[in-house]
């Protein structure tokens, strides 16, 4: 009788308590500056008491975020209402049945007025499964004073082998990111898209067997005569086979470096260390940016694409909510803030034509051709598996032996597809 009248004193206390409050949506984001959650407490304010978003974070590293996601996804975890998605994940995502569907109204408005490349690295099977939030692009970054003396004209597009040559003659590095990381995979990946080439050239199979892949057409075997010349012509300097995006941005700073390919990063951390005094002012007023090396003279470049899309969970209670809260987050007005205060590039055209944004990135401009022009990395839902295969494969780029090296992983990549081998 104890325990009955107890537990008939909690369900009373629970039916006569207040109204509860507005739903709590959980967006689960990826490490940065304070931005998502500026825009999770802005959009909880503007929704009017229709929800509130709390916001809970994945560990630095992507591949990390996709484990944890895939877990929790796997084992229908309703907690998951929102998520901060890197773009290759995306087709394993939907594949798989971890994204809410997306209904066709939303499809229309998370596609308006945004760059190419984030639509096209959102979309699976010729379906938006996700919606574009912020897209990332690499320049060629150059120092003025340096590339004044080498005879190339930068207000031109310029190629790979152009600004190999020039740094060789100058006795100088062009950065690059020749690490065995997923920097490496972004690096083959544009070099074969701007040859007008693809690693894999059966995209949406979603039978791991009838994968096929472009490792062994002509735009990939150049994309590895490309990568073994870094090394071959000494430009790529000491240290190449561990060179990520940070390393890259340091020799480029002090010096070493001409050239380098990177992310818009750079900028704020040159600027910023003038504020702070530990770079001198004419070092980031040395400064110059142009569009991606091309891979074929001619040939329009396919920069790389990065960035984070926004996927709502498959097993969220409140689905038609977390799609319109991602109305908010990706605003003009909370994406251009969030460029402006974290640095990363919006995905919307209209937030590079802002005041705040032009003045914090001179390079707004370059940033959007580069997007409108970008190529995402392969679309599969085997993702993982196929980028592992080619840094195994193409890394330490010295050691590659354009056509063998090619053919070396297709098999490798192949055979795993095939789970007749292992990575």
């Amino acid at each position: 009788m104890t325990i009955m009248a107890a537990v008939l004193a909690a369900l009373a206390s629970a039916c006569s308590s207040g109204p509860p409050g507005p739903p709590v949506l959980t967006w689960y984001i990826n490490p940065d500056d304070g931005g998502q959650d500026e825009i999770a407490e802005r959009c909880s304010e503007q929704s009017g008491g229709r929800y509130t978003i709390a916001t809970s974070q994945l560990p630095r590293e992507a591949s990390e975020q996709r484990e944890q996601l895939v877990r929790r996804l796997a084992a229908e975890d309703s907690s998951i209402d929102l998520m901060s998605l890197d773009p290759p994940y995306v087709p394993e995502f939907a594949q798989a049945g971890f994204l809410a569907p997306m209904p066709p109204e939303v499809q229309a408005r998370a596609a308006e007025g945004v760059v190419p490349s984030a639509v096209d690295g959102a979309t699976w099977q010729g379906q938006l499964v996700a919606v574009p939030f912020w897209a990332n692009t690499q320049l060629l970054w150059y120092r003025k004073s340096m590339v004044a003396q080498m005879g190339l004209d930068m207000s031109q597009p310029v190629t790979w082998d152009q600004i190999i040559q020039a740094a060789q003659r100058a006795g100088t590095q062009v950065g690059a990111q020749g690490a065995r990381a997923e920097s490496l995979t972004v690096w083959l990946n544009a070099l074969i898209e701007s040859g007008d080439g693809a690693v894999i050239t059966s995209e949406n199979q979603t039978d791991p067997e009838l994968v096929q892949l472009g490792l062994t057409a002509p735009p990939a075997i150049e994309a590895a005569r490309i990568m073994r010349s870094m090394v071959d012509t000494g430009v790529a300097g000491p240290g190449f086979s561990t060179q990520d995006e940070d390393a890259t941005a340091s020799a480029f700073q002090d010096g070493r470096s001409a050239f380098m390919v990177n992310w818009p990063f750079v900028w704020g951390q040159a600027t910023s260390g003038v504020e702070e005094g530990t770079l001198a002012p004419e070092v980031a007023a040395d400064y110059g940016w142009t569009l991606y090396p091309a891979t074929v003279p001619g040939l329009p470049s396919a920069p790389p694409y990065g960035g984070i899309n926004l996927g709502v969970g498959a097993y969220s209670a409140h689905p038609d909510l977390a799609y319109d809260a991602t109305a908010c987050i990706t605003s003009v007005e909370n994406t251009a803030y969030y460029m402006v205060s974290n640095g990363n590039p919006a995905a919307k055209f209209a937030v590079y034509d802002d005041p705040e944004v032009l003045a914090e990135f001179p390079m707004a401009p370059v940033i959007r051709q580069s997007l409108t022009q970008a190529a995402p990395r392969p679309k599969t839902p085997y993702y993982a598996e196929v980028s592992e295969g080619l840094q195994r494969s193409f890394h330490p780029v010295g050691g590659i032996v354009p056509g063998p090296t090619n053919q070396a992983a297709q098999d490798l990549i192949q055979a795993v597809l095939a789970k007749e081998a292992l990575l």
